[in-house]
């Protein structure tokens, strides 16, 4: 903020860091839309798996639901009493589900043939081959 926007507008200069903050905030999400509506959605959508179209959904959905949050208060009005915040509840139940799904996609998966024979070969099995050989060779011999 400027020094005419200071004085044209009376506010609490205990509260000039936090506008200027916000200010700054808003600059940052104008600049990450204008990028986002750079690109049409159905190209961005062809160029992603179902998965992250998914995600791309979901943060667009609580995005304008948390700036319509922001709206409401701005206009006076609580917005945890208002269905915004059930919204919220919600998108964000979806948004856990889908990451649920990605941790399980990064989890290791068991390869059932590698462990039955890590296990086989861990495990001793006597045979008449080994219980005849496994003598000790006898102590004291002479090397020649």
């Amino acid at each position: 903020m400027s020094e005419d926007d200071n004085s044209s507008e009376e506010y609490p200069t205990e509260i000039h860091d936090y506008l200027a903050a916000f200010e700054k905030s808003l600059g940052s999400v104008d600049e990450m839309l204008k990028t986002m509506m750079s690109v049409s959605r159905s190209e961005l959508l062809q160029k992603l798996d179902p998965l992250e179209q998914a995600k791309l959904d979901l943060v667009s959905v609580y995005t304008l639901n948390s700036m319509f949050w922001v709206y409401l208060a701005t206009q006076g009005i609580n917005p945890k009493e208002h269905p915004v915040k059930q919204e919220l509840e919600r998108i964000r139940t979806y948004m856990n589900k889908v990451k649920e799904i990605t941790d399980k996609k990064k989890a290791s998966r068991l390869d059932k043939g590698a462990a039955s024979r890590f296990v086989k070969n861990a495990l001793w099995e006597p045979n008449a081959e080994n219980e005849h050989s496994s003598k000790t060779p006898a102590k004291g011999k002479k090397r020649k």
